[in-house]
């Protein structure tokens, strides 16, 4: 009998590649009788790195290929880091499994050798949301754009552009490169990017992904779903500083949200708990009492 085979599309960085190699040995272990096969692209937002992602239309230009890819058969599914995707899905290529969670924390990495910020060179940085945080626990010092995979920029970083990157310590990790690592912002000092440290998997609508299981985790589907529903109610896509970050364990889930007021220039975390079950309304429910709150907002 044929084997089935499943394509698996991916970024062509090394990190995606290692990222989507990490969902297809979990698969070969489980399922040995499928033969995957890795197919790999430079997507819009690898190419353009000359501009901020929300001066060339966001989050969507890091999976735009690999969605025409899937929705043309091309490939049977793809692998994300969560925090890339946009909070809009199409229906017919929805998201169809989350993995279990690496550490979501946004890290501090100095060049090679050098153990103080120097105050001379900005922090690297291309998030809103990380700029917005970063100048509360560094007051004064300034950021700078930094465009490019993870290799790129610290290679840039240990050049001598920059006193500092702030990176996802997922992605180090995954890289075998967390001894770079100076400092971990706890969610508590900087609330990460919705998704980070969860890899989405992307498939066809009405298809049978049930071999999938194996990769799939329950508490980082809660966290997913709940983290996007914070951002999707506020409408946050890449060019607004807006973080989530959700905990769930047994039955309970929290959720600590971060909204920036574009009219007052302030931002506020706050938190809720309650029911896992009820984590996506809880969400909602914590970004619109923000919203509401607006104006009044106050760096906590």
């Amino acid at each position: 009998m044929e084997r089935r085979k499943i394509r698996i599309g991916s970024r062509e960085s090394k990190l995606a590649v290692i990222q989507s190699q990490m969902v297809m040995d979990l698969i070969h272990q489980y399922h040995p009788e499928i033969e995957l096969e890795l197919v790999t692209m430079k997507t819009t937002g690898d190419i353009i790195l000359d501009k901020t992602l929300d001066k060339i239309g966001g989050k969507g230009l890091f999976v735009k290929e690999l969605d025409k890819a899937l929705l043309e058969g091309k490939i049977d599914l793809s692998v994300h880091s969560l925090k890339d995707m946009p909070m809009e899905v199409p229906e017919e290529i929805p998201l169809i499994g989350f993995s279990k969670r690496e550490n979501p924390s946004d890290v501090l990495v100095l060049p090679e050798g050098v153990k103080e910020l120097d105050p001379a060179k900005p922090i690297g940085s291309s998030s809103r949301r990380r700029n917005l945080q970063l100048s509360t626990l560094y007051p004064g010092h300034e950021t700078k754009s930094v465009r490019g995979n993870v290799l790129t920029r610290l290679s840039k970083l240990d050049s001598g552009e920059y006193s500092a990157l702030v990176l996802a310590y997922a992605g180090l990790e995954r890289l075998g490169l967390s001894g770079r690592i100076s400092r971990a912002f706890s969610p508590q000092e900087m609330v990460p990017s919705a998704g980070q440290g969860i890899l989405a998997i992307q498939g066809r609508a009405g298809e049978n992904y049930d071999f999938l299981d194996c990769v799939r985790d329950k508490d980082a589907e809660s966290e997913a779903l709940a983290e996007r529903a914070f951002v999707r109610y506020l409408d946050g896509g890449c060019s607004s500083p807006i973080g989530a970050f959700a905990q769930a364990s047994d039955s309970k889930i929290t959720i600590r949200g971060l909204y920036y007021d574009e009219e007052s220039g302030e931002y506020c975390i706050e938190e809720t708990s309650g029911e896992r079950k009820d984590g996506i309304r809880l969400a909602e429910a914590l970004a619109k009492r923000l919203k509401e709150e607006g104006a009044r907002c106050k760096r906590k």
